[in-house]
């Protein structure tokens, strides 16, 4: 996709902040220190728009970023970070879970994984609670430039086997690192949308 503009637009500390223009959104979704602001600024081609820091847990808000005046990419909080508080932990839970359950805009998520590791108990909880909710869902491996192909090609199945993801789920490998992965995920985000605004017109 050719992303000709591209800004934040809102962060939001509760929903009183959400956007309220109805254009359709895109949830990214990781534990922290997962690279989702390093895969958004690779996806809209700009290399400070989405704020990376080597201090996990930094996302303490949604971050909703106008892409092309059409849609939204919404930077969501990372989960599984321990040098947090539980009060605060619980401040994100509360906030990330009612903005997935009830946004009546979004119309799918990119739940992003490191293909490097095992997927944590986190990332398997996401995975499910995402499945329940029947929200489309496009699974990414990020960081694969990290990886040997025969080791990548290895640890993909492993990682489906461990969320659950049936055949049919697009499971992508991905690097920002060097732009690999772009075009096939690219691809699945505009499904993503042309099949919400075709759900939104019946």
């Amino acid at each position: 996709m050719l992303v000709k503009k591209a800004g934040l637009e809102k962060v939001a500390r509760g929903e009183k902040d959400f956007p309220r223009d109805g254009l359709p959104e895109i949830a990214f979704l990781g534990r922290s220190n997962v690279g989702k602001s390093s895969l958004i600024n690779c996806l809209l081609g700009r290399k400070k728009l989405a704020q990376t820091s080597a201090t996990p847990g930094k996302t303490r808000a949604l971050y909703f970023y106008r892409v092309n005046d059409a849609f939204y990419f919404v930077d969501l909080p990372g989960y599984g970070y321990a040098r947090v508080s539980q009060e605060e932990k619980r401040a994100w839970a509360a906030l990330i879970e009612s903005y997935l359950e009830h946004r009546p805009s979004l119309c799918g998520a990119v739940h992003i994984v490191d293909c490097r590791h095992r997927p944590t108990a986190d990332d398997r909880l996401m995975a499910r609670w995402l499945r329940y909710h029947r929200l489309p869902t496009v699974t990414v491996a990020s960081k694969s430039d990290k990886l040997s192909r025969g080791a990548l090609a290895r640890q993909l199945p492993e990682i489906r086997k461990e969320l659950e993801l049936g055949e049919a789920e697009p499971l992508l490998p991905f690097s920002a690192r060097t732009g690999k992965g772009r075009k096939p995920l690219w691809e699945a985000l505009r499904n993503l949308l042309a099949e919400a605004g075709m759900a939104k017109g019946r």
